[in-house]
């Protein structure tokens, strides 16, 4: 299952571009990503982004209930991905060993590591779920897309 099809997510893609076309401000940037995300998907109960700042991800602009501000690099999904360079697609966030439940209602997850323009980690995109399974290869595909895009690569 996934949290939008194919030409939702086209069209998703491209209004992402054209709202951040021309800003260069990361925070700007990902507010009005993260906004946009959270309206358009399906079943999330999060989005957002965690950025790296002093050897540890910090929260960023998001969507969705108040969430974990410190998450240490290798802990949790978020701290996994930005240790492995990876996404993770977790259909049960209860079956990952170390989750970090800021939200309980949260059931499955995808987090996507986001590189600057050198090619150099600077935070990851996290996106939560209250269904099962709510996320999948497809999802992958195009929030990668974006991500790509938040540096204007």
């Amino acid at each position: 299952m996934a949290a939008a099809n194919q030409e939702q997510y086209q069209l998703v893609v491209a209004q992402a571009k054209a709202l951040i076309a021309g800003e260069d401000d990361w925070i700007a940037n990902t507010a009005n990503l993260s906004a946009l995300l959270f309206n358009n998907l399906h079943q999330i109960n999060f989005a957002g982004v965690y950025r790296i700042k002093n050897g540890e991800l910090i929260l960023g602009p998001f969507q969705g209930q108040p969430a974990c501000v410190h998450i240490q690099i290798g802990k949790g999904v978020c701290g996994t991905v930005a240790k492995n360079l990876k996404s993770e697609i977790v259909p049960d966030v209860h079956q990952f060993s170390g989750h970090i439940a800021c939200d309980s209602n949260t059931n499955s997850e995808i987090v996507l590591p986001i590189f600057d323009k050198s090619g150099n980690l600077w935070g990851v995109f996290d996106f939560d779920s209250p269904q099962l399974n709510n996320f999948d290869k497809l999802d992958e595909k195009y929030l990668s897309k974006i991500a790509d895009n938040i540096f204007h690569k």
